[in-house]
């Protein structure tokens, strides 16, 4: 039997670990506030003060996060129209309506087109 350092070896490296807890006990949280109560008792006015204001700081800091990613991160709600038809609509309508939005859609594009000409115009871009 050889001692290393308050160690007993039985003459394999097993055993050292055998006596060694790898995770702490299992304690309530009653203990565990009993303990910090204890922890805390012997430190002076000033420590008590700093940490709880580094606690309080990393709180807000975290809050802040957490209540930023809730602003303007939701896409807007997209209105759709639509329209009702009667069953009594024949082909020929429908071809006729059809004509008549494409046009106008074409139209709107055109315009579009036209506002982004004037604005390069005016920006110089080529």
């Amino acid at each position: 039997m050889t001692s290393l350092r308050g160690l007993v070896l039985y003459g394999s490296a097993p055993y050292l670990f055998r006596a060694m807890a790898i995770f702490p006990p299992t304690s309530s949280p009653r203990v565990a506030l009993a303990d910090l109560r204890a922890f805390l008792g012997q430190r002076s006015r000033e420590q008590i003060i700093g940490a709880a204001l580094s606690v309080l700081v990393t709180a807000i800091i975290v809050i802040i996060f957490f209540v930023d990613s809730k602003i303007n991160t939701a896409p807007s709600p997209t209105i759709v129209w639509v329209e009702n038809y009667g069953p009594e609509r024949t082909d020929a309508e429908i071809i006729a309506e059809q004509k008549v939005a494409s046009e106008r859609r074409r139209k709107a594009e055109e315009a579009r087109r036209q506002e982004f000409q004037k604005l390069e115009k005016q920006l110089g871009i080529e």
